[in-house]
């Protein structure tokens, strides 16, 4: 019961840091702040992720035991049936590792467009920027 709740809660606040951060990056004038809620965001996406790839019984790696994928050792069908019921899926722990990777890469470019738009306007400021550049 504890642990569900608990499960509940931590699903509501991967959610509303979600929410905060898009929020955040729409409302925000300052190109900085803008960068760090995209990390932000960013983390948290990562955080939900391996949210949905969890369940709340498992306790083994997905690690099919005594045997190979070719001939595994199982006695029975409930046997197949309860060793995927208690393992962890590991493929959005993979894309995890992969969207840590672009996210850095993501990152780094804005913080190189951030200094260009730094140089060019003299600020990072949107509104600045847009009074600057004449756009209305």
């Amino acid at each position: 019961m504890i642990e569900e709740l608990l499960w509940y809660y931590i699903g509501f606040t991967i959610l509303l840091t979600i929410g905060f951060s898009i929020y955040g990056i729409a409302v925000r004038p300052h190109l900085v702040k803008k960068m760090a809620l995209f990390t932000i965001l960013g983390d948290a996406v990562y955080v939900l992720l391996v949210y949905l790839g969890y369940t709340l019984n498992s306790t083994n790696p997905p690690v099919i035991p005594g045997g190979s994928l070719e001939n595994p050792v199982f006695s029975s069908k409930t046997d197949i049936q309860r060793f995927i019921g208690s393992t962890v899926d590991p493929i959005p722990q993979v894309f995890i590792v992969t969207a840590i990777v672009i996210g850095l890469a993501v990152f780094l470019l804005l913080a190189i467009v951030s200094l260009r738009i730094a140089r060019e306007y003299g600020t990072l400021i949107t509104t600045k920027i847009r009074e600057v550049s004449g756009d209305e």
